[in-house]
């Protein structure tokens, strides 16, 4: 939790004010028994009306000062705990971004989510009430029980007793369900993991018929949520019936106190009173400390998890080096590349060359180590040996944001975000002319897309495009990556739900570009890939053969089996 504490930078005012306040009404507070034992002692005691008149008019004033108090109080508490949890929240989401896609892989996307808003949302509840009643219960409890020495000494040591006792019984459930709220945020993740699953693969579901099997999974795991919840539940529950029990008990032993020292004429009826008020405030500010230590510590774990995240270093080391004017050169010598926790390399000594304004082919089974080769490029991944080397120079000597902005990238699942289609374009260069627009959706054979929309550039996208086909989302993709006018265009099949004329007249357009990118097009067709300069066939992480279509179909059994797999030999023949 102190990890975090530097978030709330820039809100000292705040939270130095707002537990002011609330001392300054629990100040207040403290006055209110003594003013009832005078009405009852002078006022009630002897008759008098008028005074009797004078004190209640005080304890109006009283209240009325100590409620503006509190509410000054809960003011500045909440601008200090919405502004933390806001600045945390961009905090968490920036250390993110520059996370590598290993450690975006290994935190999992519920994990983060869960993290962002759950997590956050208890650590801002345990801000704001630190600074409501932190000092406030404590500074009530302890006034009040010197509030009572100054009545009396003997009566006062009842106070001394019981206080001891119920901090023991406070401090020690909250020790025990630390640990089980944890476990109860670890659950939640799994909840949320589960979720988003179904969520995003509710078509799958039901073309399986694994509605029943998808259901009960969830119920098991919202039912080990329930159990966490529950364990924590009852053991914090304890706290309000003991401390009642003891204050009660501490109560009965005042008010026999009491009425032994009134009945000597030691104490007045109306300090008795008084006392039991001040017992009674230490009850409810107890009561309110319970509360407090509950959600302090739900907000304690969910900050241990928030700041494991904050702590993770980025995994890759960002170079200094612009990569503006980069031509396009890339090089790969003896690669190899292995994702974290696996058990093989996904590629394995990969070398080959590709030219600016070339177009470099990558074909391969499913598996094979398409995806992670082009990965490598941009830096998404880095090798874990051998040399990606980008105009002669190592990738990672480049400046990642620099890099990645000479580079368009089109991934195989084509995310568009909610907006319009200008503000999706404008990803790939926000200071982008409309003609520019217009001229990467002609390239990108999306402009007829966009001119059968109402509003055509500022037509709505909905969240994930859903509002638009498979193969209108990928050209549209493919568009927001040529706006950036990129020196290296990678293409993870991003074609894959256009049919064969439109591939090919993309593939043409991009080629008469002005000053084309070197291009790399990923895909399971022969038909994308047929044309390139230069072919890389993937087999099982090994580059199992490099060269032109007729090359390779010569002499690369692999490449015999795909094409032919595609295109029968009858068919080829009488081409």
């Amino acid at each position: 939790m102190r990890k975090l504490l530097k978030y709330l930078k820039g809100y000292e005012k705040e939270c130095v004010l707002g537990p002011l306040f609330k001392l300054l009404e629990a100040t207040f507070e403290l006055f209110v028994p003594l003013v009832v034992a005078s009405i009852v002692d002078k006022g009630i005691g002897n008759g008098d009306n008028g005074y009797i008149v004078k004190m209640c008019a005080v304890m109006i004033l009283l209240g009325i000062v100590g409620l503006v108090s509190a509410v000054t109080a809960q003011y500045f508490s909440a601008v200090a705990a919405v502004g933390f949890s806001s600045r945390l929240r961009h905090a968490v989401l920036q250390h993110i971004l520059g996370l590598s896609y290993t450690q975006i892989d290994q935190l999992g996307a519920s994990t983060m989510i869960t993290r962002m808003t759950s997590d956050i949302n208890q650590v801002q509840n345990g801000v704001n009430l630190t600074l409501r009643l932190l000092l406030r219960s404590p500074f009530v409890v302890f006034g009040a029980m010197v509030m009572a020495f100054t009545i009396d000494f003997q009566a006062a040591l009842v106070f001394a007793g019981v206080i001891p006792v119920l901090c023991v019984i406070v401090f020690g459930i909250m020790l025990v369900t630390m640990p089980m709220y944890k476990r109860v945020q670890a659950s939640l993740d799994g909840v949320t993991s589960a979720t988003r699953q179904n969520l995003a693969g509710v078509r799958v579901l039901r073309a399986f018929c694994k509605e029943q099997a998808e259901v009960a999974s969830f119920e098991e795991q919202t039912q080990q949520l329930t159990r966490r919840q529950l364990s924590a539940g009852r053991i914090s529950a304890l706290m309000n019936p003991v401390t009642y029990v003891v204050i009660n008990l501490a109560v009965v032993l005042l008010v026999r106190v009491g009425a032994v020292k009134v009945e000597s004429g030691v104490l007045t009826q109306g300090l008795v009173i008084a006392l039991y008020n001040y017992m009674s405030q230490i009850l409810v500010e107890l009561i309110k400390m319970a509360n407090l230590i509950i959600t302090v510590t739900k907000a304690a774990a969910c900050a241990n998890r928030v700041a494991s995240v904050l702590e993770l270093e980025p995994g890759q080391e960002n170079g200094t080096r612009s990569a503006e004017g980069l031509k396009g050169s890339v090089e790969f010598r003896d690669v190899t590349a292995r994702y974290a926790g696996a058990g093989k390399p996904s590629l394995e000594h990969i070398s080959f060359t590709a030219r600016p304004g070339q177009t470099i082919g990558i074909i391969g089974g499913t598996g094979s180590g398409k995806t992670t080769l082009v990965n490598l490029i941009p830096r998404l991944y880095d090798a874990a040996a051998g040399s990606v080397l980008l105009d002669g120079v190592e990738a990672g000597a480049y400046d990642s944001l620099s890099l990645r902005r000479q580079i368009g990238i089109v991934p195989q699942k084509s995310v568009l975000f909610k907006g319009t289609i200008r503000q999706n374009l404008l990803w790939g260069n926000e200071n982008a002319t409309d003609d520019e627009l217009w001229a990467a959706l002609e390239t990108a054979q999306a402009r007829e897309v966009v001119k059968d929309k109402e509003g055509e550039l500022d037509a709505p996208v909905e969240q994930g495009g859903v509002n638009f086909s498979g193969g209108q989302r990928q050209r549209l993709t493919i568009a927001r990556a040529l706006v950036r006018k990129p020196k290296i265009l990678i293409l993870d099949d991003s074609a894959s739900a256009l049919d064969y004329a439109t591939d090919a007249n993309l593939r043409m357009a991009i080629r008469k570009m002005e000053n084309p990118p070197t291009t790399f097009i990923v895909s399971q067709r022969a038909a994308s890939v047929r044309y390139a300069d230069e072919i890389l066939v993937l087999d099982d992480g090994e580059l199992a053969g490099k060269g032109t279509h007729e090359q390779l179909l010569e002499k690369c059994p692999v490449y015999q089996e795909i094409y032919y797999s595609q295109f029968p030999k009858e068919v080829t023949r009488h081409e």
